[in-house]
């Protein structure tokens, strides 16, 4: 019986059937590597949904980017409603990583910024893949880094059961020992308060609160409750919480850690010595001193992470855990009779991290955009391992630092078992590794490939140049009711065209890597329902962005050397208008280059397939229609709706205020009032925020430095602003 229950709202079509069948025959022959290469807008994804609910088994899918990868969780909710599907990706909103450039004697200081939503999915993804069989987790390549044992992550959770004998006291120990962090505020993920004979707590993995009641040193009631409403959402007999942190380790093995590191420290301290570094040995030795000390406290230190192998037992040079380690493997059937042991039957959560030889893995991987993906894959351990080296030799860190790190490409390749590659453009790295490759150029739709034009990007022919021609262009499609996308090769032409087409009353915003996660998603969902009309953006405008509305897309300077102009990522960007029946692609150039003619004779190809296949089964093209969905709803804090909601109702207040605000004079009242309400919610986060951040970073700068007197006086201070911020978004 299959684990997984796809909900099919159509039936597989076009080259979709084949495609299905010729994959899960593969997986089912013991082939390690296929590729499925599907022209864009082929239902690569859904033909995927099937092979899952065929080969019945956990899967990960591996996406380039989070955008990307966000879309096709919220595609694979949809296929499997049932099912635990979840996103991972890295939960840095901002990050800059610890390093030091000798040339010009600069340390850069490791800066970062979490985001608390994506922190809770992740939690959320490993504490479903040891749960629960019917699990799959949408990741992007953040996926190979270390992510902390799952072994230990299992061993420490917490079951509370009605009838334990426990006392309160006893619970908040055990809740800070799994870095549960007390507060006396509101509740948030991760953090737990006292209020009289109850303790009240939010897990990492969702937004609920759970309240236990004691009495007579038992646990008496467990209480599920929705934290913004109050409302009580039902009574529970047991519940299982999970550590707060990914990094957990034992005391035994904490206390054997510090042990090593101070071994590794004398080790590192005479090997400076001899070589005269006595400033790289001061610094080690100082640096290394205060993060023992930190450890044994409050077994955390900033840039714990550096003393990952000492912390997990493992020997130098070993991989790290990562989130490959917490899907089920099973015995390797040959290695048993190889050392003649007993079959273990079923799946074995122990064996994750052991010999790879006896264990082999029991899940599916798909690498989704596998041209760009597997690159990727590829190249984050030598950069990782290049300023980690650097840090070591300059004493910044112990050489037990370079152990935490991505896993080598070899290493990713041994713990993901079978794979598909997933592509319109498959490189030659895909195939040369696959035992076979499945073609899927029918489109269920009959939708066909885009018509392709060349234009000139000067003053020729009849032709004003690109932007002007891409403008009047642009305002034909948009009276037809569709959207636009348009290509640059930087992110300050996509800012600068952006700007300008406002200029020219066309509503258009503009997407690239520096938009936070978050916000990149929203974009994407208010492109497609029609808040503006043209979305600008560079390379994030290709692989596997799923926008049906856009019927013309334009490639500005086509004709340009470089990676973005390639014929990999020329066909890519045409393929985005391949989902519209009435899909153009216009390339500005003046020169035919190699890229353009490939991607031109490609296209064409694969279109007169498409015609002819229709023609052949009177088949008439449709314009895909697609459910707009949102992830971020999803993951927004209701607490946060709740109040958005009540500054919006709180109409006297605003009209107060509407009077003496001379930036709303000239509109109309209704629509000042809403955009008040966002101003002064701004205004807020705009103040207080800047505020706050610049106390904690003089907070944690009183730390380090050890003055723990004005570190006091810095964070009751925040505690009063954050206090302040709270009253006024109330």
């Amino acid at each position: 019986m299959s684990i997984f229950k796809l909900h099919n709202p159509f039936q597989p079509a076009g080259d979709q059937p084949a495609a299905i069948l010729k994959l899960v025959q593969g997986l089912k022959d013991g082939m390690q590597a296929q590729t499925l290469l599907g022209a864009t807008g082929t239902g690569k994804t859904f033909t995927m949904a099937n092979v899952i609910a065929k080969h019945n088994k956990p899967t990960l899918v591996i996406a380039h980017n989070k955008t990307l990868a966000a879309q096709l969780a919220q595609e694979f909710r949809e296929f499997f409603p049932t099912a635990a599907v979840h996103y991972f990706v890295s939960y840095y909103d901002y990050y800059q990583p610890e390093a030091y450039m000798p040339a010009s004697d600069t340390y850069i200081e490791k800066d970062a910024s979490i985001n608390k939503e994506i922190d809770r999915l992740r939690h959320a993804t490993t504490q479903a893949l040891l749960t629960r069989p019917d699990v799959i987790i949408v990741a992007s390549v953040s996926c190979i880094y270390g992510l902390g044992s799952p072994e230990e992550y299992e061993k420490v959770n917490l079951k509370l059961e009605i009838g334990q004998k426990m006392d309160r006291l006893a619970l908040m120990k055990r809740l800070i020992t799994i870095h549960f962090e007390r507060t006396n505020a509101d509740l948030t993920s991760g953090k737990f308060r006292s209020i009289g004979s109850r303790v009240e707590f939010m897990p990492v993995s969702e937004i609920i609160m759970y309240q236990i009641e004691f009495s007579g040193g038992v646990i008496a009631k467990i209480t599920k409750i929705d934290p913004v409403s109050s409302h009580i959402l039902s009574e529970e007999k047991n519940i299982f919480i999970f550590p707060a942190k990914h990094f957990i380790t034992e005391d035994v093995k904490k206390k054997r850690a510090l042990v090593e590191i101070k071994k590794e420290l004398e080790t590192q301290l005479k090997k400076f010595k001899k070589e005269g570094k006595l400033l790289e040995a001061e610094r080690i030795k100082r640096r290394t001193n205060y993060d023992l000390a930190m450890i044994k406290e409050i077994g955390y230190c900033n840039g714990i992470e550096n003393y990952s192998r000492h912390l997990s037992g493992k020997a130098e040079g070993e991989p790290p855990e990562t989130l490959l380690s917490y899907f089920p493997h099973i015995k390797n059937p040959e290695h048993t009779r190889r050392h003649s042991h007993s079959v273990l039957e079923g799946k074995d959560l122990s064996g994750r991290s052991k010999d790879s030889s006896e264990y082999v893995q029991d899940f599916l991987t798909i690498i989704d955009e596998s041209h760009v993906t597997l690159p990727q894959l590829q190249g984050m351990y030598a950069g990782d391992a290049s300023r980690k080296n650097t840090l070591v030799e300059y004493g910044f860190r112990l050489p037990s630092a370079k152990d935490n790190r991505p896993l080598k490409y070899e290493e990713f390749k041994e713990r993901i078992g079978q794979v598909v590659y997933t592509s319109a453009t498959p490189s030659e790295r895909e195939r040369s590794q696959s035992e076979q490759i499945v073609e899927q150029i029918i489109r269920p739709t009959g939708l066909v490939d885009p018509e392709t034009i060349v234009r000139p990007i000067g003053e020729k022919n009849k032709y004003k140049g690109q932007i002007s021609d891409f403008i009047e262009e642009t305002e034909k499609t948009i009276k037809k009711g569709f959207r636009v996308l348009a290509t640059t090769l930087t992110k300050k032409m996509a800012e600068d065209l952006s700007t300008y087409l406002k200029d020219k009353k066309i509503k258009a915003e503009y997407l690239h890597s520096d938009i936070k996660t978050m916000d990149r998603i929203k974009i994407l969902t208010q492109f497609r329902k029609g808040e503006f009309d043209v979305l600008v953006g560079v390379n994030l405008l290709r692989e596997g962005l799923d926008l049906p509305e856009v019927a013309l897309i334009g490639i500005l300077d086509a004709d340009k050397s470089g990676f973005l102009r390639s014929e990999t990522s020329l066909i890519q960007t045409i393929g985005r208008a391949a989902r519209n029946s009435e899909g153009r692609v216009i390339l500005y150039a003046d020169i035919m280059t190699d890229a353009m003619d490939y991607a031109l004779k490609e296209t064409k190809r694969r279109r007169d397939i498409q015609i002819a296949y229709n023609k052949k089964h009177g088949i008439t093209a449709t314009t895909i229609n697609k459910k707009i969905h949102d992830i971020t709803e999803e993951l927004e804090s209701e607490h946060g709706k709740v109040v958005n909601a009540e500054l919006l109702l709180d109409v006297e207040l605003f009209k107060k205020a509407f009077a003496k605000d001379k930036s709303n004079k000239g509109k109309n009242e209704s629509d000042s009032i809403k955009n008040l309400a966002l101003s002064d919610e701004e205004r807020n986060k705009i103040v207080y925020d800047k505020i706050i951040k610049l106390k904690e970073k003089e907070m944690n700068k009183a730390v380090k430095e050890l003055d723990f007197e004005t570190a006091a006086i810095l964070r009751d201070e925040i505690v009063v602003l954050k206090t302040r911020l709270d009253k006024k978004e109330k």
